[in-house]
């Protein structure tokens, strides 16, 4: 997109303060849950409008999060970009023994607004590129509330007691891109990474003795629970009532390599492989509630670890095609290796008391192959109309489904369009639809009654852009 003329201040003040307030709107967003699992479907508003695609396109900036190399294919000069995303969801778990249905909303300030944000500075320094930015790679939110049957121990005994979660994973990347020759790019990055965590979860006395029997519980406190007269489940509590602070955080690193090679000028391929995230063990406070039927509830405060919580490793593979002067396609074919990083979630607690439990909650989640197809096409100088479709391998199993963790859709269709201020300033928007999916977990261990969730989602991407 190319216009001949450049912005005065006043216009660029303007673009500027535009910005700012759609930004403000964020605070509406409702709780989100990120596609490919706990991973958004692609990176800014080029690639989110074209079903995700980024490994042989320029996708701009937002591009270094999946293969650096693109960098390289930015225009001259430097840039800056600033956007958000944000999800709308609709989630409902359905107890298929009572028929009883509970749908994630608002019900806490910490889930309440969900945005992420998207930043992001590149220069062109003669054959090398450099990026630099900050991220959302994901995430997920569910709120139930205290009131429906999720919040019952075993028995029908209710508690009052939350089921919810938030995880927001955050990449830092600091990448480069090196120009070899008119048809050959090469990239690398390092990202720093964090990621924050608040969660309440209800396990009843069944999923308890169901997660001993396969010895997945161990501690000094395990005889103490076993020990009360009437023990009817056990509820874990480690979430900062704040729209920014998670009950367990930890930082770390991941780091990718990519390339991009025409074969012509219309035609070009791209390979780039992210490594599994080395992140340190989530830690903070969080309060164990153990529920008896004859004592009540015995609520021990202490210190709490997820251990070894990573996001996966990520093999991408691209092609993009220049069909005629106004339509371009692309499509990515990646390999998400979950099995490798979601096999359990390993929960560690000490009491301020005195006396440990662990527990491994099983996930078992598979690989993932994931295909995206986009195009774009030109209709003007000012205005790139986008769109695309993404189609996923189911990576949850039913077996182990939680309901404050339904990362289930798995199909998208996206739509996008970007509009040109001038040769330096731009405005890029999408819009994705998750299509709904349904799960069914049939019992114990990660889930007392039997249920089914139904899965559909709404996201929403602006991102501006300055070149200068």
């Amino acid at each position: 997109m190319t216009i001949k003329q450049h912005q005065s201040p006043h216009t660029i003040g303007r673009n500027f303060r535009l910005i700012a307030g759609i930004l403000a709107l964020a605070a509406c967003a409702k709780p989100a849950n990120a596609t490919d699992v706990f991973r958004f479907e692609g990176f800014g508003a080029i690639s989110r409008g074209m079903g995700g695609v980024a490994t042989a396109y320029d996708t701009g900036l937002s591009g270094m999060m999946t293969n650096p190399a693109t960098l390289s294919l930015m225009e001259t000069g430097s840039e800056i970009q600033l956007g958000f995303d944000f999800v709308s969801t609709d989630i409902e778990v359905k107890n298929k023994a009572t028929g009883e249905h509970v749908s994630s909303d608002s019900h806490g300030n910490n889930r309440h607004p969900y945005f992420a944000p998207q930043i992001a500075y590149g220069r062109q320094i003669g054959s090398l590129t450099l990026g630099a930015g900050v991220f959302a790679q994901g995430g997920l939110g569910t709120e139930y509330g205290r009131d429906s049957f999720l919040s019952r121990a075993s028995g029908n005994l209710d508690t009052e007691l939350g089921n919810s979660s938030r995880l927001l994973v955050l990449n830092i990347p600091l990448a480069a891109s090196y120009k070899v020759s008119e048809s050959l790019t090469l990239g690398a990055g390092v990202d720093a990474t964090w990621q924050g965590l608040n969660l309440d979860l209800l396990l009843g006395a069944d999923q308890v003795g169901s997660l001993m029997g396969a010895g997945r519980v161990s501690g000094s406190l395990v005889p103490v629970l076993g020990g009360l007269p009437d023990l009817r489940g056990a509820h874990f509590s480690l979430t900062r009532n704040s729209p920014i602070k998670s009950g367990v955080s930890a930082w770390g690193h991941t780091a990718r390599v990519g390339m991009t090679y025409a074969f012509s000028e219309d035609t070009r391929v791209g390979v780039a492989y992210t490594a599994k995230s080395r992140v340190a063990d989530m830690e903070g406070r969080a309060t164990l509630t153990a529920i008896d039927g004859v004592a009540g509830q015995i609520a021990l405060p202490g210190d709490i670890t997820i251990r070894d919580f990573q996001m996966p490793a990520v093999l991408n593979l691209g092609l993009s095609q220049r069909v005629s002067d106004k339509l371009d396609v692309a499509v990515d074919v990646s390999r998400v290796y979950w099995s490798d990083v979601m096999k359990d979630i390993k929960v560690g607690f000490v009491s301020d008391s005195g006396g440990d439990i662990n527990i491994l909650l099983p996930q078992d989640y598979r690989d993932q192959t994931v295909l995206a197809v986009g195009a774009a096409y030109r209709a003007s100088d000012k205005w790139t109309l986008r769109g695309g479709f993404r189609i996923a391998q189911q990576a949850l199993r039913g077996s182990t489904l939680f309901a404050v963790v339904p990362a289930v859709p798995k199909k998208h269709v996206s739509l996008g369009a970007g509009y040109a201020f001038s040769e330096r300033a731009s405005l890029d928007f999408a819009w994705s639809h998750a299509f709904e999916e349904q799960m069914d977990n049939e019992g114990t261990p990660n889930t007392s009654a039997p249920i089914r969730v139904n899965h559909s989602q709404d996201n929403v991407t602006l991102v501006y852009s300055y070149r200068f």
